[in-house]
């Protein structure tokens, strides 16, 4: 195939070169493109599957080869394009500059005078390659050359590459791939050019500026450190740039001073929010995936988090204690013993036997961790399972075995989470004997939780909050009942609720968040427990395609949950429901009409078989008094009814049901079109390949890189 895009016989160029022609760049660049794509077939045949990919001049096009930019074939005809451009460049020359870093080598060109040398790779902080007119650059080697600890060594290259005198042929390079069309890639590239994720869009562009722009090495490698990333592959001949890394990474200490340059780094991926919070729970970021109810929150999306180093919450919300188990004992085989994960803690207080059950599962199988949510007043539970096992150090501090993070949306809950444990509550669990007097001691002085999460305007149960205010607030409330206690360890406040974008989570930890915490963008993934039908549908939204509707577990108190809107009905049907449901007493008392259109279209069955349905569930949980109640009041009849619409949507939604979609209810927030907005022509546009830790380290990045980029423009107003 190669020979005949080429016109040669490869083999013989790469293995016996008669001619000598690998020194020439129109033929040493299609032979370096084939050997580096063999190599990288051969990792690909090993099952090495890349969470990143980067190249190092030439090699960016085999790196967009091994994201699928582009098939081989494509590939070579390009490669073979650009050697023939820049082989018709002659004149000039490159010179390795090694033991000066940049600022260095531009003071030393300024001093120097010379003005007709760029800097053509920037390969490490004191590594660096030099291209433009040979005179020059002689004699800055020989300038260098003096300088302790310097070596200059010159490239056998026929030109000056990646400087202003590609410039021309850049252009013509620019005409010829404009014709061609690229894929989006199926894993982030580091652009040369910029050092960050190359876009799909700008791939066209970037690669003819990457003819004449510097390659930026060293940033590239930052990125990928400040990104998460501790392990690399190099694919090809040699181990120049394994070597390289291995520098970089030695040297890689985020500084914490504002940076002074725009290159420089003040925050990476890995700094970003408490260190305490992270050391307490054994994190590597501040990053949290909050659980999603019912399952959607899956055991493959918790492992994920785990594995990459940040935590996640198991959606056992609405599930039997069944399904809890069996997703707990699928992580404890799934995941090591150290391994950071947490379940579900969903207040129930027409059901407070559900509570205690899980809580007596979370404590027979250890579990570490709990989101803790809907809560409206402390419960015995709740208090049964922060401080069983608690216990004191030698120096009489506690030793929490157990964590809680708190979602709240209102103050005073969030002052009920901060304190110690209700005295009547401790004092219950005590003669029951499900804490010990000294856990019951503890639980008199300590807080309930350890971590508190403002949760602002999200999808599912919402209260709308705005988290400008209410972030500032909560953390103010913390302080103050922290100094009236005099606790002996920080508690972290955390932001949910709004958070799909860079510039979202910037604002969250400019505030002071301790940690983040995602939901609606993690729904939309291949972890999420949902339908591909709710996920091709999530993956189109937009921040104004979502609403209101009454929340099915709290149907008669008028609690709200934030859904989708676009392609559905459920909003509108739902708040329709509620309307009537406060206007009637009864269902007798609906017009024919109305019932008519709400058993064709809503339940797609009429009233009395819903009630059969409704009548068989309570009866088989032996909830007997709950059709009694039924039996006696009509309007809590009507509400049961009512109520099974909200369980029956959710299942629709969650099995595909594409043919009764208009009914779907799939709990959302704008968050989600603001990351779709986002990620548009970048690979995580595709539902497919936004796994949860993809996105939590592609959001972590981000961030930083947006806070040192507004740190750095701050420091030089």
């Amino acid at each position: 195939m190669a020979d005949r895009i080429l016109g040669y016989s490869i083999a013989e160029l790469c293995l016996e070169d008669r001619e000598r022609r690998l020194a020439l760049t129109q033929y040493a660049q299609p032979a370096i493109y084939f050997v580096n794509a063999l190599a990288g077939m051969a990792l690909e045949q090993e099952g090495f599957a890349a969470d990143f990919v980067a190249g190092h001049s030439l090699g960016e096009y085999n790196a967009l080869f091994a994201s699928s930019v582009y098939d081989f074939q494509t590939g070579l005809r390009i490669v073979k394009k650009r050697g023939e451009l820049m082989g018709t460049v002659n004149g000039g020359g490159m010179l390795a500059v090694i033991g000066l870093d940049r600022v260095s080598v531009g003071r030393a060109l300024e001093q120097l005078e010379i003005a007709d040398v760029d800097v053509a790779n920037h390969n490490s902080a004191r590594q660096l390659v030099l291209s433009g007119e040979r005179d020059s650059l002689d004699r800055f080697g020989h300038h260098a050359m003096t300088l302790e600890g310097v070596r200059c060594v010159p490239l056998n290259v026929s030109a000056a590459f990646h400087s202003r005198y590609m410039r021309k042929i850049a252009d013509e390079f620019a005409g010829f791939i404009q014709a061609i069309r690229f894929n989006p890639p199926k894993c982030p590239i580091i652009s040369n050019v910029t050092g960050r994720v190359l876009q799909h869009a700008e791939i066209q562009a970037l690669l003819s500026r990457q003819i004449y722009s510097p390659v930026r090495w060293f940033d590239s490698m930052n990125y990928l450190l400040q990104a998460g990333v501790g392990r690399i592959r190099e694919a090809g001949t040699g181990q120049v740039l394994t070597g390289l890394w291995r520098e970089i990474e030695a040297e890689y200490t985020p500084p914490t001073s504002v940076p002074q340059s725009p290159a420089g780094l003040a925050l990476n991926a890995q700094t970003l929010g408490c260190s305490d919070f992270r050391r307490r729970y054994g994190l590597r970021f501040a990053y949290i995936a909050g659980a999603m109810f019912r399952g959607i929150g899956s055991t493959a999306m918790v492992s994920k988090m785990a594995q990459a180093g940040m935590l996640g919450f198991f959606g056992a919300g609405g599930l039997s204690a069944e399904r809890i188990e069996q997703a707990i004992l699928r992580l404890k085989v799934a995941l090591p013993a150290d391994a950071k994960w947490g379940m579900n803690l969903l207040h129930a207080p027409e059901d407070v036997g559900r509570e205690q059950a899980a809580v007596d599962l979370y404590l027979k199988h250890d579990v570490r961790y709990v989101e803790a949510a809907g809560y409206l007043r402390m419960t015995a539970p709740l208090i049964e399972f922060r401080f069983k096992h608690m216990e004191q150090d030698d120096q009489g501090r506690a030793q929490p075995l157990r964590h809680v993070v708190a979602k709240v949306s209102r103050p005073e809950i969030a002052r009920q989470f901060l304190q110690p444990a209700p005295a009547a509550l401790v004092d219950k669990l005590l003669q029951e004997g499900r804490l010990s007097p000294a856990e019951a001691e503890l639980a008199r002085s300590h807080p309930v939780c350890d971590a508190l999460c403002l949760e602002a305007d999200s999808g599912g149960h919402t209260d709308g909050g705005n988290l400008n205010v209410l972030l500032p607030q909560m953390m103010i409330l913390r302080d103050q009942v922290m100094s009236e206690h005099g606790y002996p360890y920080r508690i972290a406040v955390g932001a949910a609720g709004g958070i799909g974008t860079p510039h979202a989570a910037m604002s969250a930890f400019v505030m002071g968040a301790d940690f983040i915490v995602t939901g609606s963008i993690n729904q939309c993934s291949p972890q999420a427990d949902t339908s591909d039908s709710v996920k091709d549908m999530l993956s189109e939204v937009e921040v104004q395609d979502t609403a209101y509707a009454p929340a099915g577990d709290m149907f008669e108190l008028g609690a709200r949950v934030q859904v989708l809107k676009k392609g559905t009905l459920f909003s509108a049907r739902g708040n329709k429901l509620h309307q009537l449901y406060k206007q009637c007493n009864s269902l007798d008392e609906i017009d024919g009409k109305t019932r008519a259109s709400i058993e064709k279209f809503y339940f797609n069955r009429s009233f009395e078989q819903v009630w059969e349905e409704t009548h068989s569930y309570f009866a088989s949980l032996g909830k007997h008094d709950e059709i009694e109640k039924a039996t006696r009041d009509p309007k809590h009849k009507m509400a049961l009814v009512f109520r099974w619409y909200f369980a029956h949507s959710i299942r629709l939604a969650v099995n595909g049901e594409t043919a009764d979609r208009a009914n779907y209810q799939v709990h959302c927030g704008p968050a989600l079109g603001a990351f779709n907005s986002v990620v548009r022509g970048t690979p995580l546009q595709d539902w497919r390949k936004r796994h949860v830790d993809s996105i939590a380290l592609w959001l972590m990045a981000e961030t930083a890189s947006l806070i040192n980029q507004r740190l750095s423009a701050f420091s030089h107003v």
